[in-house]
């Protein structure tokens, strides 16, 4: 990818943990190195195909004298979160904003803080099979929709499936889509139980029934475990309701962990299966 730099952009603005740093204000220095395409814009040589950095610097400014916190670190992870929504053309962003005449007693040269974010793809699996199931699978991607930090780019038919698991109940609607986001897996996870409570998802049968059901299958191409969350899913592979929908709107998806694409792990579970 390649980038576009800023460096050393001066804005004097009124952020700090002191009432002093509030009221008088002081120098802040800010460095970013934005990931975004320049190949059209070299070709065209039309700044309408470009990210205009002087519209970036202006907003830049702009953020920092209308906002005021206390941290560093919630004004860089502010602005460039901010900064990803407001310039679609930037796919990442490294952002380093510099505090040289902080309250520090000592002598120092700088500080600072540095975050790099970025949109992520993420593939998500969809399943109810309790009530209206098409209405509570429709309105769930119309809240996405709505997310600013979610931007919905595919999604599956939904197929009629017979229950997983041993436990008495009708059968399923499944599907999967396709997002781009700035949350974090964590984050994503969040919004998606969001989601689920507000189709009163209750969570106290295993693999019972329900009305709402959001997994993450993959997302970017990491591979993750903790208490609450596992990527990529770790029974997707074993899920023909997963893999069908999936493979119709991404059958080239790498599964990160055994390396295969969705298609192949799809043919190698009908294999097992048949």
């Amino acid at each position: 990818m390649d980038n576009i730099i800023i460096r050393g952009l001066e804005v004097y603005a009124y952020h700090g943990v002191y009432e002093n740093e509030k009221a008088k204000g002081q120098r802040f220095v800010i460095n970013a190195k934005l990931d975004t395409d320049t190949l059209t814009s070299g070709m065209s040589d039309e700044i309408e195909d470009t990210l205009d950095y002087g519209k970036v610097c202006e907003f830049i400014n702009e953020f920092m004298l209308s906002n005021r916190v206390n941290l560093l670190e919630t004004l860089v992870n502010d602005l460039a979160r901010k900064l990803l929504l407001k310039y679609r053309s930037i796919q990442a962003i490294d952002l380093e904003i510099c505090k040289p005449d902080a309250p520090i007693p000592v002598k120092f040269e700088n500080v600072s803080v540095r975050a790099h974010r970025a949109r992520h793809i993420a593939y998500i699996a969809v399943g109810s099979n309790m009530g209206d199931r098409e209405e509570y699978i429709k309105n769930a991607l119309d809240n996405l929709s709505a997310d600013e930090c979610i931007e919905i780019k595919a999604v599956s038919s939904l197929i009629e499936t017979k229950p997983y698991g041993d436990v008495p109940q009708d059968d399923f609607l499944n599907g999967a889509f396709k997002i781009t986001t700035l949350y974090s897996p964590e984050e994503l996870l969040a919004r998606l139980h969001i989601e689920e409570n507000e189709a009163g998802r209750e969570r106290t049968i295993h693999w019972g029934p329900r009305t709402l059901d959001l997994d993450i299958l993959l997302y970017d191409d990491i591979v993750m475990s903790t208490d609450s969350l596992v990527i990529p899913h770790p029974d997707m592979t074993n899920r023909l309701f997963v893999l069908v929908p999936l493979c119709e709107i991404a059958p080239n998806a790498i599964h990160s962990r055994f390396m295969l694409t969705a298609k192949e792990l799809l043919e190698k579970l009908n294999a097992e299966t048949n």
